[in-house]
């Protein structure tokens, strides 16, 4: 079972529930991939809330390694979730609010989670979703 307090979330890929958190190792990997110069500039880039597919796949893949799992960015790709695009983009979200809180939470910058609109440049989830605790994601969220 997930940990909120450690940064982690659990998500349904694959028809099997994962765990998945944004070790300091797998946010590395990020900045490294996303060409970030440090923890702030990565914060910042997921802050302007606009993720391409790749982008979400990226940190999918993160989110499962920095939990332990063995796999690749072409595998998440494959990958199905509840949901479709709008079910990635709402793991994404969730994961990002995880490992640097939502809005109004803790010290420091505090990072929007993308809506399903931001994944994929289209609201492919209609009038959006919501997270587990309710708040929207896609254009209402904002």
């Amino acid at each position: 079972m997930a940990n909120r307090h450690r940064g982690e979330i659990s998500a349904e890929l694959d028809g099997r529930t994962c765990t998945l958190v944004l070790t300091l190792g797998a946010l590395a990997e990020l900045e490294d991939a996303f060409g970030a110069q440090d923890l702030v500039a990565l914060t910042e880039r997921f802050a302007r809330g606009r993720l391409a597919a790749r982008d979400a796949i990226r940190i999918v893949a993160a989110g499962l390694c920095g939990a332990g799992e063995s796999v690749t960015e072409d595998e998440v790709a494959r990958m199905t979730t509840p949901g479709g695009a709008a079910g990635f983009a709402r793991i994404v979200g969730e994961l990002i609010a995880a490992t640097f809180g939502a809005a109004g939470e803790g010290a420091g910058r505090a990072v929007s989670p993308p809506g399903a609109a931001d994944v994929a440049g289209t609201d492919v989830a209609g009038e959006g979703g919501a997270a587990e605790d309710g708040r929207p994601f896609g254009p209402a969220g904002r």
